[in-house]
């Protein structure tokens, strides 16, 4: 399978997202089941498959082995992001709701976390996240339960 990719000179983080994307199609692969023969969390795996988190040099190894990958993505995968927000509200209807979700609701979970923890945040980093689907009379509602590090503000 590695033969079908273009191996650029210098490869970055979205070159190996587009070769993962390609080979998970051609594999018929889904996420959970890529996750599964890592070894970690789906959420995690898509998420560092999309360039947004380092891979460990052993989970790097694994998703190139199982993806046939050119060996060159293990060190390009290890490599931390650069995270630049300077982008517009996606226009996929799933993501914008999220940002309409925080837009609307996130002056609420900040307060609530104050008064539960006091000034600080919920880690992006040391965070954990299920997608569940629940049955209800008024039409399946998609769960998702998100726990990230409580982490308190410096004092200076």
């Amino acid at each position: 399978m590695k033969d079908t990719f273009e191996v650029p000179a210098m490869m970055t983080k979205e070159d190996v997202t587009m070769m993962i994307l390609s080979a998970k199609k051609t594999a018929g692969l889904t996420w959970e089941e890529i996750a599964e023969k890592i070894d970690m969390s789906p959420v995690w795996t898509h998420s560092a498959c999309m360039g947004m988190n380092g891979w460990p040099k052993d989970k790097a190894e694994a998703i190139v082995s199982l993806m046939g990958l050119p060996q060159e993505a293990v060190g390009v995968l290890e490599e931390p992001p650069t995270k630049v927000w300077e982008q517009a509200v996606p226009t996929d209807p799933c993501i914008y709701r999220l940002y309409e979700i925080v837009g609307v609701y996130g002056p609420t979970i900040k307060a609530l976390i104050e008064e539960k923890f006091g000034t600080g945040i919920m880690s992006a980093i040391d965070f954990d996240m299920q997608i569940t689907k629940v049955e209800h009379p008024k039409g399946d509602r998609v769960k998702v339960e998100m726990s990230g590090k409580f982490l308190s503000y410096n004092s200076w």
